[in-house]
């Protein structure tokens, strides 16, 4: 069942949020320094730690192996929708630093697929791209 992993990972965000509202407030800063991260790695941590010792029933491995994979796209989403937020009202040089790399992310996919590619999987890409035509 799904359910079962949404305390643990509840709990996780609670204790990663307060931890990084504590790292903030030591450098000086009013705001949350990797609260996030800190739970996705609580997360990691713990239901890892309830697997390895058999403490869980496989509906609840598979709740917080669902969850576990759920959570960070949609932390990532939620991270990435706040940093575009903030470069548009930071103005137009934070949105250009921040669109820059993400355009020469995508421009270099191809060239560095390239480079990692062997015969094989080149050989059955031609011969994909020759069945769908």
């Amino acid at each position: 069942m799904l359910i079962y992993g949404v305390s643990l990972m509840s709990g996780c965000l609670i204790v990663g949020t307060i931890i990084g509202k504590l790292i903030g407030h030591m450098v000086g800063i009013d705001a949350d320094v990797g609260g996030v991260g800190i739970a996705m790695l609580l997360l990691v941590i713990i239901s890892r730690w309830f697997m390895d010792r058999d403490q869980l029933s496989a509906l609840a491995q598979d709740g917080i192996k669902f969850w576990s994979a759920m959570y960070i796209p949609i932390v990532v989403a939620m991270a990435a929708s706040q940093n575009v937020l903030a470069a548009f009202n930071a103005g137009t040089l934070a949105f250009i630093a921040g669109f820059l790399p993400v355009v020469a992310g995508f421009l270099l996919i191809r060239p560095l697929a390239a480079l990692g590619g062997t015969a094989e999987t080149e050989d059955a890409a031609k011969r994909a791209a020759q069945g769908a035509k």
